[in-house]
This record gives C-alpha cells, sequence and structure tokens, in this order.
C-alpha cells in the first residue's frame, strides 16, 4: 500500500502519525511525506534552511520514510495563495507517490495553514475522478496534531471526532518521540503538549479508548470499498 502524509510544516507530520509512519513502514508500506512549506521563513527560532533541511531528513529517517517532497509555500500565509496552486501541488504528490491512503490536517485545526491545506487536499484527492489514469484512493484520514487540533475554538466548526484508532505500540510511540527529537526545539518541556509526556500520554489516551497498547487516532472522512 501506498500511503501519503500532507502537511503544512515540517514536524506536522511527525506530531499528526509518526508512529502510524513508522508502523506501516516497518510493515514493509511506501510511506511518503508531502510538506508545503518546507522553509517556515515565519517560524519563531527557525534554524538555518540547511539545518532545517537536515532535521526533515534525520526525523523521517528514523521512521523510515521512502520520500518527501518539499513546497515552498510561505509560512502562515497559505490564506493568500491561490487555492488551485495548493490543490495542483498536492495532486503532483499523489501522482508523484502513486498514493492510495492519505492523511491529512483536520479542517477546523486553529492553525491557519493546517486549515487550507486540509482543503486543498480534500480536493486533490478527486483527481482520479477527473483523470482515469490515476490510481483511485482508497482513503482520507485527518490527523490530530498536538497544540493545534485541540484549539480549534470556533463551536460552529465540527471538530475533530476520531472514529479509527490504529494500535502502534509503546515501540512506535518512542520512535515518534525520537523523530521529534531530531527538529530542533520541537519537543517542549511538560505539561506542553508537544512534550514527550503529552505525547505518550495521548498514545495511551487513545488507546485505551479503543483497547488497544498505545494507538493514534483518526478522522476517516472518505473510503471506497471495504
Amino acid at each position: 500500500m501506498n500511503y501519503l502524509i500532507v502537511v503544512a510544516h515540517p514536524d506536522d507530520e511527525v506530531l499528526g502519525a509518526g508512529a502510524t509512519m513508522y508502523k506501516l513502514s516497518k510493515e514493509g508500506h511506501s510511506v511518503n511525506v508531502c510538506i508545503l512549506s518546507g522553509k517556515v521563513k515565519a517560524r519563531n527560532n527557525r534554524p538555518s534552511i540547511d539545518d532545517l533541511n537536515e532535521d526533515v531528513n534525520s526525523s523521517l529517517e528514523v521512521l523510515g520514510i521512502d520520500k518527501i517532497i518539499k513546497g515552498d509555500f510561505p509560512n502562515i500565509e497559505f490564506n493568500i495563495v491561490p487555492h488551485l496552486k495548493l490543490v495542483q501541488f498536492i495532486e503532483e504528490a499523489i501522482i508523484e507517490t502513486n498514493a492510495e491512503m492519505i492523511f491529512t490536517h483536520h479542517p477546523s485545526d486553529l492553525n491557519n495553514d493546517h486549515y487550507h491545506t486540509s482543503l486543498a487536499c480534500q480536493a486533490a484527492v478527486r483527481l482520479f475522478q477527473r483523470r482515469l489514469e490515476i490510481t483511485p484512493i482508497k482513503e482520507l484520514l485527518f490527523m490530530e496534531v498536538p497544540s493545534a487540533t485541540e484549539w480549534s475554538l470556533n463551536k460552529s466548526i465540527n471538530q475533530f471526532s476520531p472514529n479509527t484508532f490504529i494500535e502502534v505500540g509503546e515501540v512506535a510511540v518512542e520512535k515518534k518521540i525520537e523523530a521529534l527529537y531530531m527538529y530542533r526545539g520541537v519537543i517542549r518541556p511538560y505539561p506542553h503538549p508537544r512534550s514527550n509526556e503529552a505525547i505518550k500520554g495521548l498514545a495511551a489516551y487513545r488507546g485505551g479508548q479503543a483497547g488497544m497498547f498505545y494507538a493514534e487516532s483518526f478522522e476517516s472522512v472518505f473510503r471506497r470499498g471495504f
């Protein structure tokens, strides 16, 4: 199976699905990542471009990722990028990776770039309906990204509601945390939601919800087949 994780910024992919990515790659699946804002120029305390690229590569190497596709869209300014440009970039990533299963942000995330990434991804997954040579998407799932998804304060928008739980086990959670440590300054002291303790605690909680030994949760919003 070919998997594609589509995110706005470096580290979003690990925060949202790092343990699942490790589990899938260990099972022999092709796991790929598309990062729309590969340089994140507006990020506080951002390392140099070379250092950031090194962080991305080191992090995803821990998880066994096959391919990384990076865009150059402006950080925290996706709202001024033409929607079509975001859609077309994601479509090219889908074609390049022959993606069958796609993970992306939930559209109610507080972060504006996450919102626009989600909208663009929802449009891009319909590519197979317009081009018969494209492999049809089997499923689209929304992720929860700590310190973004839980801050969906606008109650008029449907918030993240997990309906899919992937058991990853403690080793995969530790690999997720190891991969996050590859990103300089991402892991914060407890009780920050991006702390070692909070990330492992969330995996334990989601696992407990579904009777599993550590899990990551997702919201499946489109699925073909059974």
